[in-house]
């Protein structure tokens, strides 16, 4: 369960990953890898761009949520992020496309290597404990991809897809509820069988 900060959080988790295995051999400057648009991207060299936010299909919670003895949240909602990757060399252009390319292909392997977000800890690995978030690339064709790349003035480049999730975002209401105080029981006396039995015999 998380605030509303949970995918701000995520994002920068995903930064300083990306941070830690990729400077300085393949990426000069940590500054160099961001959240940022493609078409917004300053001087950047990798660019973590989350494109979308959606309602997860598969994990859904109904009912209310114990938040104390008095209070009941109201359920989360699990979301699903979608991001697209994107490298941009700022080499000379003879050699911009093989770095491009090693650059993705060392982004597809540490995705691959540390696939698992520890909302503990806010850091990657291999697994982790029951609030965990999974990194996965994204099936989607060429058509689905070229839809996603619709920033202005630029031409669909060469990037990388991915899905984080579930994402659970928790709810701000809550309600009060009245625990039991006192409770009474009364024996109703004409509803007992035994009782009828003794009046039929008395009379």
């Amino acid at each position: 369960m998380s605030d509303y900060t949970i995918i701000a959080e995520i994002g920068c988790a995903l930064v300083r990953l990306l941070r830690k295995e990729l400077v300085p051999d393949l990426i000069r400057n940590g500054s160099d890898i961001g959240l940022a648009s493609p078409a917004d991207r300053g001087d950047m060299n990798l660019c973590v761009h989350l494109y979308d936010v959606s309602e997860s299909e598969t994990y859904r919670v109904s009912g209310m949520i114990p938040d104390g003895e008095e209070r009941q949240k109201f359920p989360p909602i699990h979301l699903t992020l979608s991001y697209v990757i994107t490298a941009f060399s700022a080499g000379d252009v003879k050699f911009r496309a093989e770095e491009e390319h090693r650059i993705i292909g060392k982004v597809a392997q540490v995705l691959r290597d540390y696939p698992i977000l520890n909302l503990e800890t806010m850091e990657f690995g291999m697994g982790g404990g029951e609030d965990r978030i999974r990194i996965e690339m994204l099936r989607a064709d060429l058509d689905e991809k070229v839809k996603v790349w619709s920033f202005p003035g630029l031409a669909p480049k060469l990037s990388l897809f991915y899905q984080m999730g579930p994402v659970a975002l928790d709810s701000a209401r809550t309600k009060s509820i009245k625990r039991v105080q006192e409770m009474e029981f009364k024996r109703d006396v004409a509803a007992n069988p035994f009782t009828k039995l003794f009046r039929r015999n008395r009379s």
